[in-house]
């Protein structure tokens, strides 16, 4: 029963992972705009995303245009583009081979197979965090580069957004929700897989007692 009850918290953290992934992936809120110049009052912020980019006015107004051509995008962009992607769909590839492979449903028989498909959903959850990574780290350091670069312009530097935040957080709920599915369904294939072992029933002899090595 333990064992179950992680095992739907793994799959609950891991559905968390995969939402916050695809939020990540629609925000534009990869690169902002840098406040380093002497005054304080801007006039437009910058954001810069996967698919778009917006300018916000200081009044509030805010105006978004799609990218137009995606070869002319930078690599880190296009590797962002397909990797979360790639992500949003393993994630639902993940969600479906843990619920039929889950404790809780029925879907198949319990034995090493069901156990084995749930380590497989565990471990697609893994592979998504470690993909949605890659493009993460990517803008960070890009970021962080081209921040320290003096011969960057102060008006071309930019920061970490909010959606580098929301995936790294949904990167650590992928990789634990995903280690703790792996572990619970290894913890209840080897309860399972010692020999049950049934004793013969105690048979009464021609008196009606029963013998006395039954009871030794």
């Amino acid at each position: 029963m333990t064992s179950a009850a992680l095992e739907i918290l793994g799959l609950g953290l891991g559905i968390l992972g995969w939402v916050g992934v695809i939020l990540a992936c629609g925000l534009p809120m990869w690169q902002v705009s840098a406040f380093i110049d002497v005054n304080i009052v801007v006039a437009q912020n910058i954001w810069e995303g996967l698919w778009m980019n917006c300018v916000v006015q200081s009044t509030g107004q805010m105006q978004c245009k799609v990218y137009d051509s995606i070869l002319a995008l930078p690599a880190e962009v296009q590797a962002g583009r397909a990797l979360t992607v790639i992500v949003a769909l393993l994630g639902l590839v993940a969600l479906m081979v843990t619920v039929v492979g889950a404790q809780c449903t029925n879907c198949i028989r319990p034995g090493k197979m069901k156990s084995r498909i749930v380590i497989a959903g565990g471990a697609i959850y893994i592979l998504c965090g470690v993909l949605v990574l890659i493009p993460l780290c990517w803008f960070a350091n890009i970021v962080i580069s081209d921040f320290y670069d003096p011969t960057v312009p102060p008006s071309k530097k930019r920061e970490m957004g909010a959606a580098l935040y929301i995936g790294w957080a949904a990167t650590a709920l992928l990789l634990f929700g995903g280690c703790l599915i792996c572990c619970c369904s290894c913890s209840q294939r080897d309860e399972t897989s010692f020999p049950v072992k049934y004793s013969a029933p105690r048979r009464p002899t021609s008196n009606g007692e029963y013998d006395k090595k039954n009871y030794v």
